[in-house]
């Protein structure tokens, strides 16, 4: 029975509309906590944001050239064998720009890459290596990679060397010591094994050897950096590396291992430099370092360590080489080219700098 006066239990309040406008997603949270708070100011996003942005600009870029080069050449430029040309280019020099951006999101340099290409190639194709084959060719360059980046990251993790005077000295002491193998000669490669897989035949539907290296080692390269402990350290020690010390990460072992990451990928691209050219010789891989480190910065790789990608750095290895293609069917100078790289190197550390500017 109710007693007079009484009132009937009114209902359990119904939740809150959502306000219009907020900046701000509410979640479930557990039992007696507050609402998981969602903002759109989280770091991580904004940089995937950043990054997306990026890339999509450099497939616009490259787009643009392609216009350019149909426009100008329309039956040069997009000739299957023109296009397949750019990408076999693309390769040596993007196998190397893998390596250069792992060094540098972890904050380090890297001005040696093209001696040791240099290096390994003469090394890999001296009459004694040849006589072991294409494996032998291709174990001593990978050999040779990793013993440069060795010394590279002893030196540097270790020896408490400022990475830019350590790979410096490799630098020169490379070029030299390829220069003395090869007394200044041209080794030519006479492996039939290894000069057939730049002919034609060794193409697997139209795609040549070379590129499918490349795109491997891209594919590795990505998922060792998104995918892996190893590309968190990386990317943990760029940002700030007493930190990452703190939270139990061996900075100096990563930095040995990721200079012996550079040093690899040297090996590989030197090999793929003697299979397109067929030869060895000292003046290979010249200004690579310049090209690798300009693609990486590009592609949306900070020089101070911290942020990259590598998709990033890929696109920006093929913009280079496109706009090479692109001059030397036009008949135009290397000096106008270099000119316009170097413009465009400017323009990519502007557009860092105010993008992380507060």
């Amino acid at each position: 029975m109710k007693s007079p006066g009484s009132r009937p239990a009114s209902p359990p309040p119904a939740d809150p509309a959502p306000v219009p406008g907020a900046g701000a997603t509410l979640t479930a949270g557990p039992v007696g906590k507050p609402p998981a708070r969602r903002t759109d100011t989280d770091p991580l996003s904004r940089l995937r944001r950043l990054a997306d942005l990026r890339n999509l600009s450099l497939v616009g870029v490259l787009a643009v050239l392609i216009a350019v080069g149909g426009f100008t050449k329309p039956d040069e430029f997009l000739s299957t064998d023109n296009l397949q040309l750019v990408l076999t280019q693309a390769s040596v020099i993007g196998v190397v720009a893998v390596g250069v951006t792992f060094v540098i999101i972890s904050g380090g340099i890297d001005l040696s890459v093209g001696a040791i290409v240099a290096l390994a190639s003469v090394w890999a194709t001296t009459l004694a290596t040849q006589e072991y084959g294409l494996g032998g060719i291709l174990l001593c360059a990978v050999l040779v990679g990793l013993g440069c980046g060795l010394v590279n990251g002893v030196l540097i993790a270790y020896g408490g060397l400022v990475p830019f005077i350590a790979t410096l000295a490799m630098l020169a002491s490379a070029r030299g010591l390829a220069l003395q193998i090869s007394d200044g000669k041209t080794q030519v490669v006479t492996v039939n094994q290894v000069l057939d897989l730049g002919l034609p035949d060794a193409y697997v539907l139209g795609i040549p050897p070379l590129v499918i290296i490349f795109a491997a080692v891209t594919a590795v390269g990505w998922l060792v950096l998104n995918r892996t402990t190893f590309g968190r350290r990386t990317v943990a020690i760029g940002g700030n590396a007493e930190a990452a010390r703190l939270a139990g990460i061996d900075v100096r072992r990563q930095r040995l291992l990721l200079y012996l990451l550079s040093g690899l990928c040297c090996g590989i691209a030197a090999f793929m430099l003697v299979v397109l050219t067929g030869s060895g010789q000292n003046t290979n891989g010249n200004l690579y370092e310049l090209d690798a480190i300009a693609a990486a910065i590009i592609g949306g790789t900070l020089l101070i360590g911290g942020r990259g990608t590598i998709t990033g750095s890929v696109l920006g290895v093929l913009v280079f080489t496109t706009i090479t293609n692109l001059f030397a069917l036009n008949n135009l100078q290397s000096d106008v080219q270099q000119i316009a790289k170097g413009a465009i190197i400017v323009a990519a550390v502007l557009v860092q700098k105010g993008r992380s500017t507060p």
